[in-house]
């Protein structure tokens, strides 16, 4: 075959190349057309039905060269594109992407800014016992100059005979030690119900990990004005993480933090496994600030500063740590919990490598 017969060969390769490109242009914006429609109906993107048909259609109109079985196959990868492709438009719609909003969100708890670029702590005990007991680590996260006090009032757990938490009476605990140190409080409410009458006590409002699929609460959480601070579920994927996210900015409330506390696994070395991933990814995908529970993540004392360190260089606004005057004697958690001189040599061993942490 000579040059020339290659030549004209290949100028119609490349004739037919952009015909397809503009084919297959045509074809995606038909697919996306159809997400919207079945988007507006509230079915599924994948007909496994239609595809089947689809892949039906191929086979009795291949004359060749190609086998059918080879068709079918490049015949479904562009059908994977097109889902991916609504998959797409469908995260650039959501209020939390960082396509619908490209530049972060900063979220504002009683003169505090999460998620400015400062990398910030929140500390206090698992559960609220009594006040003296918060009162001791409110001193010291204060004298540590952390702004952010954590404590449990309702304490969902895995046995019902389990400390369930002081419920209100935990609340005004909070509130009263958050007033006489001037921090921010911040603790779990598990009853949409409690919602409002929390939000008296409270500076912000903490969904847990067994409630992220609860979305009566989330939804009552969207339609307050207090800040929510969202973990991820046990079992959670990252994609389910982010819609527990909407359901919240779905009702009006923007000023959510999300947590990574772990996923379970098959491991039993920790409490949990943390996902360190989820970090970055959630910055990529969202405009929400991002923080690390590394008490729940890892249930081990031992583990809590290498993991903190690891969640502050992958890029976290910040840290979530367990802190109790006498762990030995919590009535919640005992073995994961600091007490305070571990506490303040966990702030300062971050400290020396973490010049944007407050």
């Amino acid at each position: 075959m000579s040059n020339q017969e290659l030549d004209r060969l290949r100028q119609q390769i490349d004739h037919i190349n952009l015909e397809l490109v503009e084919l297959l242009n045509k074809r995606a914006e038909i697919v996306q057309d159809i997400g919207y429609v079945k988007k507006k109906q509230g079915t599924n993107r994948f007909d496994p039905v239609r595809e089947r048909f689809m892949l039906d259609r191929i086979a009795d109109h291949n004359e060749g060269p190609f086998e059918t079985p080879t068709l079918q196959y490049l015949f479904k990868q562009i059908f994977k594109a097109g889902l991916e492709l609504q998959e797409d438009d469908h995260s650039r719609t959501l209020l939390v992407s960082r396509k619908n909003q490209p530049e972060d969100s900063i979220v504002e708890v009683k003169g505090e800014t999460i998620g400015d670029g400062k990398q910030r702590i929140i500390a206090g005990p698992c559960a609220v016992e009594y006040f003296e007991q918060v009162d001791a680590v409110a001193d010291a996260v204060k004298k540590q100059g952390v702004g952010l006090l954590r404590g449990g009032a309702f304490k969902p757990r895995t046995s019902p005979y389990d400390f369930q938490g002081l419920g209100m009476e935990g609340l005004k605990i909070l509130k009263e030690v958050g007033k006489k140190h001037d921090l921010a409080v911040i603790s779990e409410i598990i009853n949409p119900a409690d919602i409002e009458a929390a939000s008296e006590y409270l500076d912000v409002i903490q969904i847990g990990a067994r409630n992220m699929h609860n979305f009566e609460l989330l939804k009552e959480a969207g339609r307050g004005h207090k800040p929510v601070l969202l973990k991820r579920g046990l079992a959670a994927t990252i994609a389910e993480f982010i819609n527990a996210a909407e359901y919240i900015m779905s009702q009006g409330n923007g000023q959510i933090i999300l947590c990574e506390r772990g996923i379970r696994t098959y491991e039993k070395a920790t409490r949990n496994t943390l996902d360190i991933s989820a970090v970055p990814i959630l910055k990529q995908e969202t405009h929400l600030p991002v923080f690390v529970d590394v008490t729940h993540s890892t249930g081990r004392r031992d583990l809590l500063i290498p993991t903190a360190k690891a969640a502050l260089a992958i890029g976290a606004d910040g840290v979530m740590a367990e802190v109790h005057p006498d762990p030995a004697v919590a009535l919640s958690d005992a073995a994961q919990q600091m007490d305070i001189n571990q506490f303040n040599d966990f702030i300062e061993k971050l400290r020396e490598t973490n010049a944007n942490l407050i």
